[in-house]
């Protein structure tokens, strides 16, 4: 099993409902926004329950592992910026992106969500990187391709085609709503 990153660890194991969500709440209070947390619990019910509060608080759940009996959560901490509407004038629905892939014309698919979220579902030879490493990272890619950018909502692939049509990227398209709402192929960590 791949190990998913995450930034703080939360011990909930032994305890019952409500006790993992009370104690999510307090941690997910002192991580910063794009932060993802790992709650590790043994009440089975635990699993419909973090996926509920997360939607509900607006924060992302990114999925569960259970390994030896403890389910693993992932919960990313989502930033008020994610909630902004996106400005970058060149943006594709997730159809167009969908279509363009199937027809074979080569693009490159950048991902700008944190490892977790990658991990746990991508589209399939998406390149990975970060929003926070895309400043560091940008060599690696090539100004001359094709570039799609997606996030989960599209703000922060909307950040990253800004970057990258600041630093001379002319071939960049936002997607959105981006995996949020992708209904093509996918791969993840569990396949």
């Amino acid at each position: 099993m791949k190990n998913i990153q995450s930034n703080v660890t939360l011990d909930a194991k032994g305890l019952a409902c409500p006790m993992p969500i009370v104690r999510t709440k307090k941690a997910i209070k002192d991580l910063e926004a794009g932060q993802v947390l790992e709650v590790q619990a043994t009440d089975k019910g635990s699993k419909a329950d973090m996926q509920a509060w997360a939607e509900s608080t607006g924060q992302q759940y990114l999925g569960t592992i259970e390994e030896d009996g403890v389910l693993k959560h992932y919960i990313r901490k989502s930033s008020e910026e994610e909630h902004a509407a996106p400005a970058f004038p060149n943006v594709a629905e997730n159809a167009q992106l969908e279509q363009k892939l199937k027809s074979g014309e080569p693009v490159v698919v950048l991902d700008v969500r944190e490892a977790a979220e990658f991990a746990f579902k991508h589209i399939p030879n998406a390149v990975s990187m970060p929003l926070g490493e895309l400043e560091s990272r940008m060599g690696e890619l090539n100004p001359q391709d094709e570039i799609y950018v997606v996030c989960r909502t599209g703000s922060r692939s909307d950040m990253a085609a800004q970057k990258l049509a600041a630093n001379g990227f002319e071939r960049v398209t936002n997607v959105v709503p981006g995996m949020s709402g992708w209904t093509g192929d996918t791969t993840s960590i569990n396949d």
